[in-house]
C-alpha cells in the first residue's frame, strides 16, 4: 500500500516537473530592443518584459523630449544585474534604442491659437486675417506626451491701438495633474489681401499681368475696398500711381477706347442701312459710354456711343430729332422700313451749306401705323 502510494506521488510529480518548467521559460524577463517612454525616467519594466516586482525601478533618465537615445547591451544588463535583475534573455540584440514620445507645438500651430483668441474680438476680423509676430521667436515646441489636451485662452489681453497683445493658455493632460501654462505676447494686425503695383504706372496704360503682385497689408493702409488681381488686369487707373501702392477698386475705371482728339471711325447701322465716317473725338470715353464726336465731312457734333476701339456708334434716337406728324397707311401701301435714310447719309457724308442748315440738320424720324381695315 505504501508502495502504490509513493509511486502515485512520482507520477505526479514527474507530470507537474515539465509544466513548471514551461511556466519558467515563459516568465524569464526578455530584453526589448525599442523603448517608447512618456516620463522623464526609463524603468525596467520599460527596458524588459515580465520584470514582475522590479518593473517601477528607475533605472535610466530619459532622453529629451521627442529624441532617441542608444544603449548597449551591455550597458543595460549591467545596470539590471545591480538591481538583482538575472537571466535576461537578449537573444541577437546588440543595443537598445530609447525614444521620449512628446506632443509637438508647431509656430504655425501657436500663431492660429493667438489669431482664434483674437478673432471677431477688439474691433479685428477672422483669424484668417490677422497676421500674427511674436516678441520672441516662437520655434517648434516640445510638450510631454500626456499634454493632450487643447490649447485653451484663460487670460486674452489687447490693445487695439498698438496692437499689442498678452495671451496666457492652458493644456490640459491625461492625468490629475496640474494643466500646462504658456503664455505669449506681442503684436497682432488685422490685414487684407490686395494688388499692389510692381512698377510706376501711367494713367493711359492697362494694367498687365506682370504689373501686379498679390500681397497682405495692414487693413489701415487700404481704406475702401482692396482690388484683387483678377480684376485689376486690363484696367486702367484713375490716376497716375507709384510702384509698392496697393490698389482699391475705386482706384480702377474701365480702359479708354476712345480718347480725346482721337480720330476715330463714325458708324450708323440699322436694319437695311450701314453707314461710316471718318470724326474725331471730342471726349475720352469706355465702352458703353455716350461720347460726342465731329463728323470731319459735315463738320457737325454728334452724340453716339463707344463700342470699339477708335468706334462710336450713333444711333437714330440720340439726335433727339423733333417727331413727324404719324402719317397712316392702309395695308395695300408698301412701307419704307427706314424712313428718311436718305436724309441721313445726306447729313452724315455732305457737309451743310449754311450755319442754319447745321442747326436744323437733324435725322428725320417718322412714326408709322396700320389703319385698320375698312368692313364690307
Amino acid at each position: 500500500m505504501i508502495r502504490a502510494t509513493l509511486a502515485a506521488i512520482s507520477t505526479l510529480l514527474a507530470l507537474a516537473l515539465p509544466a513548471a518548467a514551461a511556466d519558467d521559460f515563459i516568465a524569464a524577463p526578455t530584453l526589448r530592443a525599442s523603448v517608447m517612454v512618456t516620463s522623464d525616467v526609463v524603468r525596467i519594466g520599460d527596458l524588459i518584459d515580465n520584470a514582475g516586482s522590479a518593473a517601477l525601478i528607475p533605472v535610466y533618465r530619459s532622453p529629451d523630449l521627442g529624441t532617441t537615445g542608444t544603449l548597449t547591451t551591455g550597458q543595460v544588463l549591467s545596470v539590471l544585474r545591480a538591481k538583482q535583475v538575472i537571466g535576461v534573455m537578449t537573444g541577437d540584440i546588440k543595443e537598445v534604442q530609447v525614444t521620449r514620445l512628446a506632443r509637438t507645438l508647431a509656430s504655425k500651430d501657436i500663431e492660429n491659437a493667438v489669431a482664434a483668441a483674437l478673432e471677431r474680438r477688439f474691433g479685428l476680423g477672422d483669424a484668417a486675417n490677422i497676421t500674427i509676430t511674436f516678441d520672441r521667436s516662437v520655434a517648434e515646441m516640445r510638450l510631454d506626451a500626456s499634454n493632450s489636451g487643447a490649447l485653451q485662452p484663460v487670460a486674452t489681453r489687447y490693445d487695439a491701438r498698438s496692437g499689442r497683445f498678452d495671451i496666457a493658455f492652458e493644456i490640459a493632460n491625461d492625468g490629475n495633474a496640474a494643466p500646462t501654462k504658456l503664455r505669449f505676447t506681442g503684436t497682432a494686425i488685422e490685414t487684407v489681401e490686395v494688388a499692389v503695383l510692381t512698377r510706376d504706372i501711367d494713367r493711359a496704360e492697362l494694367l498687365k499681368s506682370s504689373d501686379l503682385s498679390l500681397e497682405r497689408r495692414p487693413k489701415a493702409e487700404v481704406t475702401g475696398e482692396p482690388a484683387s488681381r483678377d480684376r485689376s488686369i486690363g484696367m486702367q487707373l484713375r490716376r497716375a500711381m507709384r510702384a509698392g501702392t496697393p490698389i482699391r477698386a475705386a482706384d480702377l475705371v474701365r480702359p479708354d477706347f476712345v480718347v480725346r482728339d482721337q480720330a476715330v471711325t463714325i458708324i450708323y447701322q440699322v436694319p437695311g442701312l450701314y453707314l461710316t465716317t471718318r470724326g474725331k473725338a471730342i471726349e475720352s470715353g469706355a465702352e458703353g459710354d455716350t461720347v460726342s464726336v465731329l463728323n470731319l465731312h459735315s463738320k457737325r457734333t454728334l452724340t453716339g456711343i463707344v463700342t470699339g476701339r477708335g468706334q462710336i456708334t450713333v444711333q437714330g434716337a440720340s439726335q433727339s430729332a423733333p417727331m413727324a406728324p404719324a402719317v397712316e397707311q392702309t395695308s395695300s401701301v408698301k412701307r419704307d422700313p427706314v424712313p428718311g435714310a436718305a436724309a441721313l447719309a445726306q447729313s452724315l457724308v455732305q457737309a451743310p451749306a449754311s450755319a442754319a442748315e447745321i442747326a436744323q440738320a437733324q435725322i428725320p424720324q417718322v412714326r408709322l401705323s396700320q389703319a385698320p381695315a375698312k368692313s364690307e
